[in-house]
């Protein structure tokens, strides 16, 4: 099986590069591990919205249609949308297909599957970071009897009913996340500093306008973004939560005991769940055949190509691989930066040498 590019991962940002693909007429596939399609989004927990609208959340090509409601869409439409996006223009997905392994074939790169392998003149990576959550290290911690789940497998408030329970992060999901366990158990929520919200009369948007604005400063191309106006976004549930007086934060405490947490003055107190809304790493292990990886999981790249391997190329997992290219609406820059990269470099025949 060979083909000119090779794209593992086929989640929001494999299906943008696809797109792009597909319109430079190069033979590609893409390789998903996932049994249906939506990449990480079928798993994300049962009441999670988007906070931008549709429109402001689209892929290149077709914009996401608006609910019912004109509310921001929720887990389920963007699944949809995902599912008909690959549907709409016929992209060629295999599922479910793991990638156990890369490595340099010649002029070209051997990607070996559980179901085979495949042979392609340049891979992009776009498996984005789900498979990899991150949970920090503290003392005591495996001696802690109770429950223990990062936001990566949360699905509901239901099994925390009447428990006392900390909520740890300070970001979007954490936000949402102590908003719907709030209603249902004693909750904490434990962050590094006080949570910055932004102003109810704004949305999801305003980070984007404002990521923008420092990209172009960055580039000479602007002069500085103002201030950020905070990082929580104030969805309906993050509002209703307020109203409640159930958005106070701590600071972390210092350890874990068997039955619950140690604060930094040396008070203790009891803890039925922990849940880790921590953020994740790259999902690469798969890469570790090719010498790429650095210390923190990470690729060295010039925008979204890999600068150690010829023919590599990353996409979607954060501002080392393009702007706004782990969001929906930003990736679509990268993918298209990507496809005329590849579209230059087999063209030219630059195999072994950058572009």
């Amino acid at each position: 099986m060979e083909v000119d590019v090779l794209v593992i991962g086929a989640g929001q940002s494999g299906l943008a590069v696809g797109y792009y693909l597909r319109r430079a007429g190069l033979t590609f596939v893409l390789l998903d591990d996932q049994a249906e399609p939506g990449g990480a989004w079928p798993h994300g927990w049962d009441s999670l919205r988007l906070f931008s609208p549709a429109d402001a959340s689209s892929l290149p090509g077709w914009l996401m249609p608006r609910p019912l409601d004109n509310g921001f869409p929720a887990r389920d439409a963007v699944i949809d949308y995902l599912t008909q996006y690959e549907q709409r223009y016929a992209l060629p997905v295999r599922r479910p297909v793991r990638v156990v392994g890369v490595q340099q074939l010649g002029e070209g790169y051997a990607v070996q599957t559980d179901a085979g392998t495949w042979q392609a003149r340049a891979v992009v990576c776009a498996t984005g970071s789900w498979r990899n959550p991150f949970v920090p290290t503290y003392a005591g911690q495996s001696d802690f009897g109770g429950v223990q789940l990062h936001s990566a497998h949360y699905r509901e408030a239901a099994p925390f009913a009447g428990q006392r329970v900390l909520v740890v992060g300070g970001g979007n999901s954490g936000a949402q996340i102590l908003a719907e366990v709030s209603r249902v158990a004693q909750t904490t929520w434990v962050t590094e500093k006080e949570p910055r919200f932004l102003p109810d009369d704004v949305d999801g948007r305003v980070l984007f306008t404002q990521a923008t604005q420092r990209y172009h400063a960055q580039a000479g191309q602007a002069p500085a973004p103002p201030p950020s106006l905070g990082d929580v976004v104030m969805v309906d549930s993050v509002k209703e939560a307020r109203e409640r007086s159930a958005l106070g934060s701590v600071r972390p405490f210092a350890r874990f005991t068997r039955t619950g947490v140690v604060w930094a003055d040396g008070r203790e107190e009891a803890v039925d769940a922990v849940i880790w809304c921590t953020g994740f790493r790259p999902a690469l292990s798969f890469m570790e055949g090719l010498d790429v990886l650095e210390a923190d999981g990470r690729v060295a790249t010039t925008g979204t190509r890999a600068t150690k391997r010829p023919g590599l190329w990353l996409v979607g997992y954060g501002s080392w691989t393009g702007f706004a290219s782990a969001t929906l609406i930003g990736v679509g820059r990268s993918a298209r930066a990507t496809a005329e990269e590849i579209q230059v470099f087999l063209a030219a025949g630059l195999v072994g040498t950058p572009v």
